[in-house]
């Protein structure tokens, strides 16, 4: 197993790894949406913290060697299944190859943050 980190996204807030690749795929562990320099959460609301999401996740799969053409599945947890919708958006404007999803509204997320996604892909050799 090779475990990935890059400055460019999230410090691991506890015990884990940004992300491990094992027999050629990677698996992120859950991205909140921090700013990777200040830690900070960015955004109050759903569109500008999924966008930080995604962004953090882009910059996993680009340390790893890979990029979201790649993703295999991906799990997203929202905070409120109302944002639901908008998620969407910001979700099909980073990942557009349609990869096999879960999506499901949980009853809360660390720090207070209102969206978490983590994400499978494959890593080109």
């Amino acid at each position: 197993m090779k475990r990935i980190h890059t400055e460019k996204a999230p410090a691991a807030i506890g015990p884990y790894s940004q992300a491990v690749v094992h027999n050629g795929v990677l698996y992120t562990s859950g991205q909140v949406p921090l700013d990777p320099v200040t830690g900070e959460i960015v955004g109050s609301d759903i569109q500008s913290q999924a966008n930080q999401v995604l962004k953090n996740l882009e910059q996993i799969l680009k340390e790893a060697g890979t990029d979201f053409s790649k993703v295999i599945k991906t799990t997203c947890f929202l905070a409120d299944m109302k944002d639901f919708a908008a998620f969407n958006e910001v979700y099909a404007s980073y990942i557009t190859e349609k990869p096999a999803r879960s999506c499901v509204a949980v009853k809360e997320l660390p720090k207070q943050v209102l969206v978490e996604v983590e994400v499978i892909a494959a890593i080109e050799e």
